[in-house]
């Protein structure tokens, strides 16, 4: 830690990883390069077969790590197409802005679903609504939900800025829905970044602290949700949640919803972190020299929010604005909670 920052280093996050662990990675980025040898020229059934071996050991894999909870492995095989058709949207390089915001929508209640709701309980909760119909009398109406209070209303969301802000608003706002106090999370934002000038091997990840904005008796005791669109190395997580720890910090436990995860990233944070779980509805089986994820989804940041003018970023606020009048509506309560962590 320096003044207002604080490092990581990846050699600190390897630290984390099995013999196992590593000889698991090793042989699935070997799958990979395999596999890219059949890019070009493009040998279509080898590309298929090929990502059919590797999902097929992923799954394997992640057979001994039940912290790692991937959507096509745990959910009934009928959910399975619908998780394939988002994902294959949002990578997509002709996948516009408004369908990628759309899509990531529909991921983040996929999650969430999974990670709260899909287990049946007998307890439940009631929803009455009133609806449009007068005549001839008021019209109510009344559903049944599951009672999940228990799991959601201890939850705080922890942002890290920027690609994870719209995600976190998302995850925030199917809790004040499930809830039957119409809890809606505080939240907690962290201003964290990779050093892109670093390899994979020498990564760096920073957390500035004079642009993050956070309560450390609110954090306290909490349900730690974090809501990344993608987890490549897990190190920004594991960055703030250990400086978090050295500053008093005991959270209850720790979730990650991510749209898609490395298994490198998936491994290294439930090691690193006590009691975390990661929830992410597409595993992928590979990391590049950037420590950018195979074959990934580009930079879901920019694809979320639009890209930055370099000289001038744009801050918290900026980013809310731009979202526009739709998403503001949509997340009136989140917006509200954000602007007072911000603005006091």
């Amino acid at each position: 830690m320096a003044g207002d920052e604080v490092i990581l280093k990846a050699e600190d996050l390897d630290g984390y990883l099995t013999r196992q662990d590593q000889i698991d990675l090793d042989d699935l980025d070997k799958m990979y390069q395999e596999t890219m040898k059949s890019f070009d020229p493009v040998n279509k059934q080898k590309i298929i077969d090929a990502f059919n071996a590797m999902g097929h050991k992923m799954q394997e894999i992640c057979a001994g790590h039940p912290h790692i909870r991937v959507y096509s492995f745990v959910t009934e095989e009928g959910a399975h197409a619908e998780a394939s058709r988002v994902i294959s949207k949002l990578r997509d390089i002709n996948t516009s802005h408004q369908e990628f915001i759309y899509y990531s929508q529909r991921a983040y209640e996929m999650l969430f679903r999974m990670a709260y709701t899909d287990a049946h309980s007998s307890k439940k909760n009631y929803m009455i609504v009133k609806t449009p119909v007068t005549y001839p009398v008021q019209n109510y109406a009344v559903h049944k939900i599951p009672d999940i209070d228990s799991k959601i209303e201890n939850a705080v969301m922890c942002v890290m800025l920027r690609g994870a802000l719209l995600p976190s608003m998302i995850i925030s706002k199917e809790i004040e829905e499930y809830s039957s106090h119409d809890y809606v999370t505080p939240f907690a934002l962290f201003k964290i970044s990779r050093n892109d000038q670093k390899s994979e091997a020498d990564m760096e990840y920073v957390l500035n602290l004079k642009k993050s904005f956070f309560n450390l008796e609110e954090l306290d005791g909490k349900d730690l949700i974090f809501a990344d669109p993608m987890n490549a190395t897990g190190g920004s997580l594991v960055t703030v949640v250990k400086y978090l720890q050295g500053q008093g910090v005991r959270p209850k436990s720790i979730h990650f919803f991510n749209t898609i995860s490395a298994l490198k990233g998936s491994i290294r944070v439930t090691r690193a972190l006590e009691n975390c779980t990661c929830y992410t509805l597409w595993l992928d089986p590979a990391l590049n020299t950037s420590a950018y994820i195979m074959p990934g989804l580009g930079d879901a940041g920019d694809r979320l929010n639009g890209t930055d003018a370099k000289d001038s970023p744009r801050n918290i606020m900026q980013l809310i604005a731009d979202y526009g009048s739709n998403i503001a509506g949509l997340y009136r309560s989140q917006l509200y909670k954000i602007e007072q962590t911000v603005l006091g």
